[in-house]
């Protein structure tokens, strides 16, 4: 096998089994998930393109980083990278048998073809591991750190359903460094409560997110969810569920599957893991900034609190005659807990702008620039292939313990098929409203003219590092 995709398979087994069994709480949720496949692939990129001494496609990522002795072994280099960095970001899920790191190693030493100046690529990519593990050694946690959310109406407040939650990176993206980006991408203001474009993603949102179980008292069937809206929704989900991990594991399943279907070489992968990888590092530093920015509330308190006597701020309607946008019972399809017995949920964080939706837009369209695709648009880059997610693929249980069944899903429109139906995925759990990914038309198509949500967020970070040479940045924390 290609030794990238190889140690890829490997990263993300380790982002499998640190959600499965709770280990490795420093690479858990998200942000730090995204965090753990940049430093991995972006050490993995430079140990080889070093070694090949960085010809033209491989250019240099970090000066800074160590130089390769001459007449060693690529695949050595490369297994040292990715054995140590494993070591390092996962030292309790290394240890588990399905890791089987000596296993690897020895199929990576088979692979290579047993070649005598192996051991000197292993030692020098344990050096490489050794450099970006210090080099983003003081990164920040995603702990809470004691956050409060603003009081107020529209503010974020954690899920009724699991108020216990707690806060996942409030300061992760203020307090990081960047990645590749050469500047922090902000976003606009949200809709306001009360305005057109809000109310309607209220009205969106309350028929088409709605628990299954309460779906008989959406009335009107052209704005309950249908059949085709529930696959999606769950399609995507991978929110940090046992046997699953997170969104960017998923996106980089999509991507391996392009990968192979294109018969990329070994450097052309290494290229372009890399360049996935990074943007979503990036997508997960600044997409996390702009949430805990603006603390929007998630449709769940937002549809039980939409009328102004509701909520911590409240005050006393004259008429009692309460909005009709407004639901007190009202509850998310949810972020699917699968392989788990209990509640769906909604995440513990800002709804605006969606995580799922920048780190989907950033992957998929680097990925779209990688393959020479540079507008806004339908693609051809998936004719002929199709994707099955681990969330429906006939071992997955729901949350009460059935299996779901297992669905193949094409995408005739391409990666930007992906990134808009990732993009609604959201929607349809009921966790996020339309504009945290995107602005969206009258006639409910995304409106990309406005810079509202997380796909045009992620499709700026993605074109950032690309047109940049995929360069490490030098921006720094929010001061």
């Amino acid at each position: 096998m290609d030794p990238i995709l190889f140690w890829n398979e490997s990263a993300l087994e380790a982002n499998r089994l640190s959600h499965t069994y709770g280990l490795d709480t420093g690479a858990l949720g998200p942000t730090q998930s995204s965090r753990t496949l940049a430093i991995f692939h972006t050490a993995l990129y430079e140990a080889y393109a070093a070694v090949m001494g960085n010809p033209a496609g491989l250019e240099v990522y970090d000066a800074g980083r160590p130089n390769a002795p001459a007449n060693i072994s690529a695949a050595g280099a490369l297994t040292g990278t990715a054995i140590n960095v494993l070591q390092g970001l996962y030292p309790q899920t290394s240890l588990r048998p399905e890791m089987n790191l000596a296993g690897k190693y020895a199929m990576a030493l088979s692979d290579a073809g047993n070649p005598p100046n192996w051991g000197a690529g292993v030692n020098y990519g344990g050096v490489m591991a050794a450099y970006f593990l210090a080099e983003r050694g003081g990164d920040p946690n995603s702990s809470d750190l004691s956050y409060a959310p603003p009081v107020g109406r529209s503010n974020h407040q954690p899920d009724p359903d699991h108020p216990l939650q707690g806060y996942h990176g409030p300061k992760y993206g203020h307090d990081s460094k960047c990645f590749a980006v050469t500047k922090r991408h902000a976003l606009d203001t949200p809709p306001q409560l009360g305005t057109v474009e809000y109310n309607r993603a209220v009205t969106q949102v309350r028929g088409r997110g709605i628990a299954s179980e309460l779906l008989g008292s959406v009335v009107a069937p052209s704005v309950r969810r249908a059949v085709d809206e529930t696959v999606i929704g769950i399609y995507w989900g991978y929110d940090g569920a046992k046997q699953l991990g997170t969104p960017p594991r998923l996106y980089n399943q999509v991507i391996r599957t392009l990968a192979i279907a294109k018969n990329n070489t070994i450097a052309q992968n290494a290229r372009l893991f890399a360049l996935v990888n990074l943007a979503m590092g990036d997508s997960g530093i600044l997409a996390w900034e702009q949430k805990y920015v603006y603390n929007v509330w998630r449709p769940v308190i937002g549809i039980r609190n939409h009328d102004s006597s509701m909520g911590q701020t409240g005050t006393t309607n004259a008429t009692n005659n309460i909005n009709d946008l407004c639901d007190i019972n009202w509850k998310p399809l949810g972020g699917p807990r699968s392989n788990d017995i209990g509640k769906n949920f909604t995440p513990p964080f800002p709804a605006y702008p969606s995580g799922h939706a920048t780190f989907g837009a950033a992957a998929f369209h680097i990925a779209r620039l990688f393959y020479g695709v540079t507008a806004w648009g339908n693609d051809n880059l998936f004719d002929g292939l199709s994707f099955v997610s681990d969330e429906l693929n006939g071992i997955t249980t729901d949350n009460q313990g059935t299996v779901r069944p297992r669905h193949q899903r094409n995408f005739p429109r391409g990666l930007w098929q992906m990134i808009e139906e990732n993009g609604f995925s959201r929607v349809y759990l009921g966790v996020h409203w339309s504009f945290d990914s995107f602005a969206v038309k009258e006639d409910g198509t995304p409106d990309l003219s406005k810079n509202i949500g997380g796909v045009p967020l992620g499709l700026n970070i993605a074109e950032d590092i690309f047109n940049s040479g995929m360069k490490k940045s030098s921006i720094g924390p929010v001061i």
